[in-house]
């Protein structure tokens, strides 16, 4: 007769494995916070059990009870994985056996930990999919906050971080919102294809007993199980979108942050720190470094590496589980800490941050930004744009060489350039009236940012109630 084993894999060897063995098998410290997750799987199949027939109502009862105490005692630090328990599902079939005897043994019926590790990693990704949003809704709403104050704020545009046009700054806080409500639709599409329940799955062909998946895909928030057996242990490509997502959005926040430390700068003094969200020098006393800005752009690298790893390792893995698949663990929990430690110190940054307005106006104009109102004036004019824009570049070559502006330049400099240079041109060549100018749907005119920001809550609020409605589980 065999002898027992606490390892839920050794029933047909004769011997304990290696050290070495156990050394690498064994999951880092960290999965166990997966704990609370497979809990909720192991309810959810404790009712599929009593509808198989396995389980009678008093033994479903005690086994529901008992999950609940173990979730209760490892969330209060009562309990804890042993080096001897592998995995999650190890630690949790201990306890439960340890409680209750014979009776914890019989929950492993028509399950494998294909399923329920697949399961574990999908409920955590749909909670933390919520969370992470709300923590993007934050940073959002402080930018939206500083648009408002900021919407007829006249500042230079860039292109190739070049001087380019003047826009008014609340356009340009607001184009970084948009990139990130774009992230968050990208997660709610994501959470429409991962509302799928593995379990029922067991090791790859179905289960012979849990026959029913569909209702424990219902209790715990699917919308349904998944359609095959096969794919629902081996694919991770939810996982590997995911973190796509976390990437993309690593990769935005990168973006606003490198514009904080050129705003930041003396060169630039566009934005004061508070000092709450800066640090300073151990040698240089007058620093003032915006480290938050620095760090959130370097750990972009993080979330982007953790994307590149896992597609290695998925790329391949034949049909259908291999042990392989245990890294996605690493990849997931990494990116979910890293955004989750990142978006509040950008969101505290961002909100508490003073614009340098008059600053910002003084630099609008500067680089001849006004350039293409005259391009503009000539071609409403009936002249080509060709034309228009080599009479303009003429122009910014006179100005430049008599060291002046645009607005500057007197009649006589005007026909000098082309006689289609009328006086009146110097009408359009104002920070207001190009900004006004720029009136069509998505443009930097004031009220059409004003419009935008309107629309901008709306969605922001239906992201909102998207993250708050979650009927799945939740920690």
């Amino acid at each position: 007769m065999s002898q027992p084993t606490d390892r839920l894999w050794g029933a047909r060897f004769k011997t304990g494995p290696s050290a070495a063995l156990a050394a690498l098998s064994r999951c880092p410290e960290r999965y166990f916070r997966l704990t609370p997750y497979d809990l909720a799987g192991s309810r959810a199949h404790a009712r599929e059990l009593q509808r198989a027939g396995l389980l009678d109502e008093s033994e479903t009862l005690r086994t529901l009870e008992a999950l609940d105490r173990i979730g209760e005692d490892f969330a209060a630090g009562r309990l804890h994985p042993t080096l001897d328990d592998e995995d999650v599902h190890t630690f949790i079939e201990r306890v439960l056996t340890e409680r209750l005897g014979a009776l914890g043994g019989k929950l492993r019926a028509g399950r494998s930990r294909n399923d329920q590790t697949a399961n574990d990693l999908r409920l955590f990704l749909r909670d933390h999919a919520r969370t992470i949003t709300t923590e993007v809704l934050s940073l959002q709403q402080a930018l939206v906050e500083q648009a408002e104050q900021h919407v007829e704020s006249i500042c230079p545009g860039f292109t190739h971080l070049q001087q380019a046009q003047p826009i008014v700054f609340a356009h340009h806080l607001l184009a970084h919102a948009q990139s990130m409500l774009r992230d968050v639709q990208r997660l709610v599409d994501w959470d429409a294809r991962t509302a799928l329940s593995p379990l029922g799955a067991a090791a790859m062909a179905g289960s012979a007993i849990a026959r029913q998946p569909e209702h424990s895909a219902k209790e715990m928030g699917y919308t349904g199980p998944c359609e095959n057996s096969i794919d629902a242990v081996a694919s991770r490509d939810h996982v590997a979108e995911f973190l796509f997502v976390a990437g993309m959005l690593g990769v935005n926040i990168s973006r606003l942050s490198e514009e904080f430390c050129l705003w930041s700068s003396r060169q630039f003094r566009w934005v004061v720190l508070d000092d709450a969200y800066a640090t300073g020098s151990s040698i240089m006393p007058q620093k003032k470094n915006p480290d938050i800005a620095e760090l959130a752009r370097g750990k972009a690298g993080r979330l982007i590496g953790n994307l590149t790893g896992l597609m290695s390792t998925l790329k391949s893995l034949p049909l259908s589980y291999n042990r392989d698949l245990s890294e996605d663990k690493h990849s997931v929990l990494d990116s979910v800490d890293t955004l989750l430690l990142v978006l509040p110190a950008m969101a505290g940054m961002v909100a508490t941050m003073k614009v340098q307005v008059e600053e910002l106006r003084r630099q609008a104009p500067m680089g001849f930004t006004l350039a293409t109102e005259v391009a503009d004036w000539l071609a409403t004019r009936g002249v080509p744009f060709k034309e228009a824009h080599e009479i303009t570049g003429a122009l910014v070559q006179a100005c430049e060489k008599h060291e002046i502006e645009l607005w500057e330049a007197s009649p006589a400099m005007l026909a000098e350039v082309d006689a289609r240079l009328l006086p009146e041109v110097r009408d359009c060549l104002t920070l207001e009236a190009a900004i006004a100018a720029r009136s069509g749907w998505g443009g930097t005119a004031p009220d059409r940012v004003r419009e935008q920001i309107g629309r901008l809550k709306v969605a922001l609020a239906e992201q909102q109630k998207w993250a708050e409605g979650y009927q799945g589980f939740r920690i």
